[in-house]
């Protein structure tokens, strides 16, 4: 069944919307979504080392993404504003992987892979990291969500449960450059922030409780994954920016029926 390139491509598209639209939840209610970007774009700086050493592309990606992700959140709060220092972080990290990448002579790279995604060229060893990444961050949200979800709602009240929010932080940090580093070969670089941001951004409206939220998130970036690949098909159309097409047209969706529910809710 692996060996249709079809199956392999829908697996790894749930594999990452499993893993990204519940972390994408904390990163719509924590306002983090300059973060994930700059994470992400740190990535292709990761490609660039993991290929001028030989390494493996998905160590190199987390690796750098894991420094990028830990850096940010050390240096937040201690004199440098958090959009100003994730802008330049983002764009720096951008310029210099695309400025490593042009420098590897010796080494042939489709770049546009790497930035845009090529769902269609996932092998099946590229599946078991993509579904191994999943399974971690699942585990690591399932396990500290309650935390999670307190420090998000309030430092203050986290500190008197007993919680540490820098704690809480470093597991969000973790996961998401987990995320990062699984869906760099399904939708690129670029498009990595807007499948955490844009399927919690639609379940949003539809949601009376975080995990009804995160639930429905889930549901319409599987949506999201499989209708994109399947219109890519159809169409020709380059898959990882077809997908995120899909998303953003389940959040107008969304966003319509909520203007339309509320109120008549209301009246």
């Amino acid at each position: 069944m692996l060996d249709d390139f079809l199956i392999r491509a829908a697996l790894a598209g749930l594999g990452v919307a499993l893993a990204a639209a519940p972390l994408g939840c904390f990163v719509v209610w924590r306002r983090m979504a300059y973060f994930g970007d700059a994470t992400a774009h740190a990535s292709i700086l990761g490609v660039a080392l993991a290929l001028g050493f030989s390494m493996s592309i998905f160590a190199g990606a987390l690796t750098v993404a894991l420094i990028m992700a830990t850096t940010v959140s050390t240096l937040t709060g201690r004199g440098y504003a958090m959009d100003t220092l994730l802008g330049v972080m983002a764009h720096s990290a951008l310029a210099f992987g695309l400025v490593a990448v042009s420098l590897l002579t010796n080494v042939r790279i489709d770049l546009m892979a790497y930035l845009f995604g090529d769902i269609l060229a996932v092998a099946k060893i590229d599946l078991l990291i993509i579904w191994g990444g999943a399974a971690l961050v699942l585990t690591l949200l399932v396990w500290r969500w309650q935390a999670l979800l307190t420090t998000t709602i309030s430092t203050d009240l986290a500190y008197a449960s007993g919680i540490d929010p820098k704690r809480e932080q470093l597991v969000l940090t973790l996961a998401l450059a987990l995320v990062v580093a699984v869906a760099i070969k399904v939708v690129g670089v670029l498009l990595i922030a807007a499948m955490l941001i844009i399927p919690a951004a639609a379940a949003r409206p539809l949601s009376a409780t975080p995990e009804r939220m995160a639930a429905i998130a889930s549901l319409i970036a599987a949506a999201a994954a499989l209708g994109g690949l399947q219109i890519s098909f159809t169409l020709d159309t380059p898959t990882g920016p077809t997908i995120v097409c899909v998303a953003a047209t389940l959040f107008a969706l969304s966003s319509l029926i909520s203007a339309v529910v509320r109120p008549a809710q209301r009246s």
